[in-house]
C-alpha cells in the first residue's frame, strides 16, 4: 500500500531528506517502532521532511519506542502523538530531529514525553514559575527567606538536573516550531537566561543543604554578567556571575566571607561536576574584580572600592549587563544600584572610547586562524561585532539618556533606534543580522547540547543546518551563501557605526556639556569663544526642541560640533549658519544621518561654516552639497570633460535660452562651491583651486557661445552661423588663475564664411557677444559671471567685437606695449578651433617678439608699471598691504614674469605661456632668473592670491576694494589665517609672513624689472 500511495519505501526517505536510506529503512521496520505504531511508513515518512535531522529523528523514536512500547501509558501515548497531525507531534519531531542530546534526554527519561505532549508553554513563562520548579525538584521552598533543599548530594544535583532538562525540552519545542524562528528568538534567549537563573537558585538552596550551619551567616547574591544578565542565552553556554557577599547582622565578616565562598563553590559544583545526569554548563566567575586572581567572594564596599580605584574599562562595559539572578535579592539590588554610576561615568574615562575599539580589535585577533572563517561569535561579521556597536553606543550615550540603557542587545539596539542615534534602517538591518546569526548558534548547539560558535564544515552538517533554520529549499550552497551575506553586511554596519568620529569626541564631554543643560551650556559656550552665548542658547533650543527624531538626532551632534564651531574663527556665524542649513534639510532623509555617522562630515561642515561665509552661503544655495563633505573624492575638482558633459546635456535638453543659461550657472555654482569647500579644508589649494575656477568659467563660456549664437540665428531666421566665431580669454583666465572675485577678461573676434556681407557679419558677431555679457552677467538667482572685454584694442573706446582681419590690421599698424603684454595671456577658450588657432598665429610676433624687446618699449613698459604703482592705488592704503597692486603684491610679480617673456620668448619656447609660475620657472631654467629669485617671487605671488582668495572665503562678499587688502582688523586677520590653514590665533603671524614675503619679492622687482 505504501510503495502505491508515492513509491518505493527507499525513494520516499530519499524525497524527505534522509542520508542513510538503508538504515532508515531498518528504522522503519524497527520491531519496536512497529508494535506502538503499526502505520509507521505511512504516517511517519512524509512529516520528516519538516525536521532538520530525518535520520537522527527516526532513530530516537526507534529509542523511544523500544523504552515505552511495554508502558501502559506511554506506548499509547507515543502512538496517538505520531498517529496525528498535531502540535504535539510537530513538537515532538521537532525536537528529535534537531537534538541528539535531547532525544537522548527524553529515551532516558521517557516520562518527559508529557512534556512536548501538553501544551504549555516553553517561552513567556514567569521567571518565578520557572524557579519554583527547579527549587521543588531539590525539596527547597520557593518562598523561604534561605532555601535549603531536602535533597543534598548528588541526588539533590541529578534532580536539579533532570527538572532543568524538563524545562528546556519545553523551550526547544516552542523554538523549533516557531512559524517565525526568528521574532521567536528573543524570547527564547529570555527563557534560556531564566532557566538557568533558576537553575543556579537551586544550586546555591543545595549548596546551602550541603553545609552544616547552612551558610546562615551571610548574605549571598549572584549577579548575572554577559548573555545570562542580558537575558539573552544560548542553549550552551558559560554562564557568568560574580558573588557578592555580606554578614547577615551580628556576624563575624571574614567567617561569613569564608562562608559565601564556600556556596558559591558548591553553586558550580552542583551546576558543572560529574554526577549521574549531564552537566549544565560552568559557571565562571572570571569577570569579578582582579578576575581568576582576586577574592570569589566580596563585600558590597570592595566591590565598590576596586572600581573606584582599579578596574578597566571592559570591566565597565561587562557592568552594563549586570542583574541579580540567584540569592539575597536586596543585596543584588543594592550592587547593582551601586555599580551603574560607574557604568554610565565610564565614558569620560580617557581614551574609553578607543579602548573599547581596541579591545573588539584584541578579540578578533585572538580567534585562531583556522576557526577564522569559521566563527559566529567572534569572528569578522559576527555577533560580537553587533554587540560591542550597540555597547559602546549605549555607553558613550546613556549617561544622558536612560531610555537606551537595557542590557538586552536587540532591546538596546531599538532604543538606539528610536532615540535616533542609529538610523532605523542600519538598526532593522543589523537586528534581522543578529537574530540570523544567533538562530544559526542555537541550532548548531542544540544538536548535541555543546559549547560551539563555529560553522560546521561537512556538508551533511551543513544540510541539517539549513533544514533545521527554515532554508530546506536553499540547502547548504544557500545558507552559507546567506551565512556570508549576514557577515558582510554586519562587517560593514559595525564599521560605520562603531568607528564613527563623533564616539570619542562626545565621550570627551561631561556629563551636564553632553546634555545640553542651560547653565552648563552657556557657561561652556562662553569659555570656548563664542561672542553671544545667549544667542548661541537660542540657536542650539530651536534645534533641538520639542520630540520629532530631527531634535533627538540634532542633541546627539550638538554637544561636539559647538566645539567644532568653536576651532574656527566665528563660533556663533557657524552655529547660526548650521541652523539656518539644518532647518532646510532637517526633514530629508539623508543629512542628519550623514553628519551622524560620516567619518568626516560632521567635522567638516562644523569648519567650513565657522570659517567661511562664502561657503556656509554656498551651501544654503545648493544643500545637497554637504553630501560632498563626507569623501574627498567629491571634494575633487571635476575635469573640463565632466562639466562639458554636463552642460552638453543641459544645453541638448532645453529649450528655454534662459532656462539653459541658468542651469549652466547653476553648475559654476555648484562647482564654485566644491571648490571653496575643498579650500577651506585644505582638500584643493592654491593653483588647484584656480584651475577649477578657472574650468568652470571656461564651461559656461563656452555654453553661453552656443545660446547665444543659436538666439541670434532664430532671431534672423538663419540656418547658419554667418561668421566663424571666438572667444579669447584674457588676464586671470586666460592663465588659469582665476579667482573667487575674478572677472572673466575675454577678447570676442569673428571670421565671415565667404560669401557674407561683412556688414552683416559684424552685426550678427556683436550681437552674439552682447548676449554673452547680458546672459552670464544678469541679476539672477545663480552668481553672475561678469564677461570684461576693456583689453580689446582701443579698449573701452574701440568695438565689442572685431573680424579676424580687423584684429591683424590693428595689430600689425596701432597695437601698444600694453597690448602685447596683455596678449601674453590670449587663450582661446570657446569658439572655431581652427579660428583660434590662426589667432594665436597672430599675435605671437606681438607677445614674444622676435629678438626681443627695443630698449624703448622696455622703458615704455617699466613707465606704465610706475605709473600704475602711482595712480591706480587706493588712496589710503598702505602700499604694503595692497594684495594686489601692493609692493610685492601680485602685479609686481605678474609685470617682472611678463616682461621676461616679452624679452626673451622668442628664443626660449618654454617662455610662451600664459601662466604666472610656469613662465618664472621657465626663467629660472633658462638662466634669466636666479633660483631664489625665482622662489621669492612665485611665493609672493602664490601667498597674495591665496589671501586675496581668503578675504572672498572669510567675508563672503567677491566684489568691493577689501578683497585686495590685507585688513588690520584682528578679527579679519584671525579669519584670514584659518582659511589659509594657520592655527588659531596666528593672524598677527600670517600678517607678519605675509608683509616679509612681500618685501622679499620686492627687492627682486627692484632688481629684475625696474633694473
Amino acid at each position: 500500500m505504501s510503495e502505491a500511495r508515492g513509491g518505493t519505501l527507499a525513494g520516499r526517505l530519499t524525497r524527505v531528506g534522509v542520508e542513510d536510506v538503508p538504515r532508515g529503512e531498518r528504522l522503519i521496520a524497527d520491531e519496536a517502532l512497529v508494535a506502538v505504531l503499526p502505520e509507521v511508513a505511512d504516517v511517519l515518512v512524509a512529516p520528516l521532511a519538516d525536521v532538520g535531522d530525518p535520520d537522527a529523528a527516526l532513530l530516537t523514536l526507534a529509542k523511544l519506542a523500544g523504552v515505552v512500547r511495554d508502558d501502559p501509558g506511554l506506548g499509547p501515548l507515543l502512538r496517538d502523538v505520531l498517529l496525528e497531525d498535531s502540535p504535539a507531534r510537530h513538537r515532538l519531531l521537532a525536537v528529535v530531529g534537531a537534538s541528539v542530546a535531547l532525544g537522548d534526554t527524553l529515551v532516558a527519561h521517557p516520562a518527559n514525553l508529557r512534556v512536548l505532549v501538553d501544551d504549555e508553554p516553553g517561552v513567556g513563562v514567569p521567571v518565578e514559575q520557572v524557579r519554583a520548579e527547579l527549587l521543588s525538584a531539590v525539596g527547597a521552598g520557593a518562598d523561604d527567606e534561605v532555601p535549603v533543599a531536602t535533597l543534598v548530594g548528588n541526588p539533590g544535583i541529578d534532580a536539579m538536573r533532570r527538572a532543568y532538562r524538563t524545562r528546556l525540552l519545553r523551550i526547544a519545542a516552542a523554538d523549533l516550531t516557531a512559524s517565525d524562528p526568528l521574532s521567536r528568538l528573543p524570547g527564547v534567549a529570555a527563557a534560556l537566561a531564566d532557566l538557568a537563573a533558576a537553575a543556579l537558585e537551586a544550586s546555591l538552596a543545595l549548596a546551602r543543604a550541603g553545609l552544616d550551619d547552612h551558610g546562615r551567616d551571610v548574605r549571598l547574591s549572584v549577579i548575572g554578567m554577559g548573555k545570562c544578565g542580558g537575558r539573552e542565552l544560548n542553549y550552551v553556554s558559560d554562564v557568568d556571575v560574580i558573588y557578592v557577599a555580606e554578614p547577615v547582622e551580628g556576624a563575624d565578616e571574614a567567617a561569613a566571607l569564608a562562608a559565601g565562598a564556600k556556596l558559591a563553590a558548591g553553586l558550580a559544583r552542583a551546576c558543572s561536576t560529574t554526577s549521574g545526569e549531564p552537566a549544565l554548563w560552568p559557571v565562571d566567575a572570571a569577570l569579578r574584580p582582579e578576575g581568576k586572581d582576586g577574592p570569589l567572594v566580596r563585600t558590597l564596599a570592595s566591590h565598590r572600592a576596586y572600581y573606584e580605584r582599579w578596574a578597566k574599562t571592559w570591566e565597565f562595559q561587562a557592568l552594563l549587563k549586570a542583574r541579580p539572578l540567584a540569592g539575597d535579592r536586596a543585596l543584588g539590588a543594592e550592587y547593582v544600584a551601586m555599580t551603574q554610576p560607574f557604568v554610565w561615568a565610564a565614558v569620560q574615562r580617557e581614551n574609553f572610547v578607543e579602548d573599547s575599539q581596541a579591545m573588539r580589535r584584541r578579540v578578533e585577533s585572538h580567534v585562531p586562524a583556522a576557526e577564522a572563517d569559521r566563527q559566529i561569535k567572534l569572528g569578522v561579521g559576527g555577533l560580537r561585532d553587533v554587540e560591542f556597536t550597540v555597547q559602546l553606543l549605549q555607553l558613550v550615550h546613556g549617561r544622558a539618556d536612560e531610555e537606551i540603557r537595557s542590557p538586552s542587545t536587540l532591546t538596546a539596539l531599538a532604543a538606539l533606534a528610536k532615540a535616533g542615534y542609529v538610523g532605523r534602517d542600519d538598526a532593522a538591518r543589523l537586528a534581522v543580522c543578529y537574530r540570523f546569526l544567533r538562530l544559526l548558534e542555537h541550532r548548531i548547539q542544540l544538536h548535541r547540547l555543546r559549547r560551539t560558535h563555529l560553522m560546521p564544515t561537512g556538508e551533511t552538517d551543513l544540510r541539517r543546518l539549513a533544514r533545521s533554520v527554515g532554508m530546506r529549499a536553499e540547502g547548504a550552497d544557500g545558507l552559507m551563501e546567506r551565512w556570508r551575506s549576514v557577515k558582510r553586511e554586519v562587517r560593514s554596519l559595525h564599521e560605520e557605526l562603531f568607528y564613527r568620529p563623533l564616539l570619542p569626541a562626545t565621550a570627551q564631554l561631561s556629563t551636564e556639556e553632553a546634555s545640553l543643560a542651560p547653565e552648563a551650556a552657556r557657561a561652556r559656550l562662553a569659555a570656548i569663544g563664542y561672542l553671544d552665548p545667549t544667542g548661541a542658547l537660542r540657536h542650539i533650543a530651536a534645534l533641538t526642541g520639542g520630540i520629532s527624531r530631527r531634535a533627538a538626532i540634532q542633541r546627539q551632534l550638538l554637544p561636539v560640533m559647538l566645539g567644532w564651531f568653536a576651532d574656527g574663527p566665528d563660533p556663533d556665524g557657524g552655529l547660526l549658519a548650521f541652523r539656518r542649513l539644518s532647518e532646510s534639510l532637517g526633514t530629508t532623509h539623508w543629512y542628519l544621518k550623514l553628519l551622524r555617522d560620516s567619518a568626516a562630515a560632521a567635522q567638516r561642515l562644523a569648519r567650513v561654516l565657522s570659517t567661511s561665509r562664502y561657503v556656509a552661503d554656498a551651501l544654503m544655495r545648493s544643500p545637497e552639497s554637504v553630501g560632498w563633505l563626507a569623501e574627498d573624492e567629491e571634494l575633487e575638482p571635476r575635469t573640463y570633460e565632466r562639466m562639458w558633459a554636463e552642460a552638453d546635456a543641459i544645453l541638448t535638453r532645453a529649450h528655454d535660452p534662459v532656462v539653459a543659461i541658468g542651469l549652466l550657472r547653476g553648475l559654476r555654482r555648484r562647482e564654485l562651491a566644491r571648490t571653496a569647500a575643498a579650500d577651506v579644508l585644505g582638500v584643493v589649494t592654491g593653483t588647484r583651486a584656480a584651475a577649477s575656477l578657472t574650468r568652470a568659467a571656461d564651461v559656461v563660456l563656452v555654453g553661453a557661445l552656443r545660446v547665444a549664437a543659436w538666439e541670434a540665428r532664430a532671431e534672423r531666421g538663419l540656418d547658419k552661423t554667418p561668421t566663424k566665431l571666438l572667444v579669447v580669454a584674457m588676464g586671470r583666465l586666460g592663465g588659469g588663475e582665476m579667482s573667487y572675485s575674478s572677472d572673466a577678461d575675454v577678447l570676442f573676434v569673428h571670421d565671415p564664411r565667404p560669401g557674407v556681407d561683412p556688414v552683416q557679419a559684424q552685426e550678427f558677431a556683436l550681437s552674439v557677444a552682447t548676449r554673452i555679457r547680458q546672459l552670464l552677467g544678469a541679476v539672477g538667482p545663480e552668481p553672475t559671471l561678469a564677461v570684461d572685454a576693456d583689453l580689446r584694442p582701443e579698449g573701452r573706446n574701440g568695438p565689442l567685437v572685431r573680424s579676424f582681419d580687423a584684429y591683424a590690421e590693428y595689430y600689425d599698424r596701432w597695437s601698444a606695449p600694453w597690448e602685447s603684454q596683455a596678449l601674453l595671456r590670449a587663450r582661446p577658450v570657446a569658439g572655431d578651433e581652427e579660428l583660434g588657432r590662426r589667432f594665436v598665429d597672430l599675435v605671437a610676433p606681438l607677445r614674444y617678439p622676435p629678438g626681443g624687446l627695443d630698449a624703448s618699449v622696455e622703458r615704455e613698459v617699466r613707465r606704465i608699471k610706475a605709473r600704475v604703482e602711482a595712480e591706480r592705488l587706493p588712496r589710503g592704503v598702505d602700499p604694503t598691504r595692497h594684495l594686489k597692486l601692493g609692493r610685492g603684491g601680485i602685479s609686481d610679480v605678474e609685470w617682472t614674469a611678463q616682461l621676461l617673456q616679452l624679452q626673451h620668448a622668442a628664443r626660449v619656447p618654454a617662455l610662451r605661456t600664459t601662466s604666472t609660475t610656469e613662465a618664472l620657472a621657465a626663467a629660472q631654467e633658462a638662466g634669466l632668473l636666479a633660483g631664489d629669485d625665482r622662489r621669492a617671487l612665485v611665493d609672493a605671488w602664490k601667498f597674495a592670491s591665496r589671501l586675496r582668495d581668503a578675504n572672498v572665503l572669510w567675508t563672503g562678499r567677491a566684489d568691493g576694494g577689501q578683497v585686495d587688502v590685507l585688513p588690520h582688523d584682528r578679527q579679519a586677520l584671525a579669519g584670514l589665517a584659518r582659511v589659509v590653514g594657520y592655527p588659531a590665533g596666528s593672524g598677527g603671524e600670517l600678517e607678519q609672513d605675509y608683509l616679509r614675503t612681500a618685501r622679499r619679492a620686492r627687492a627682486v622687482v627692484e632688481r629684475v624689472f625696474y633694473g
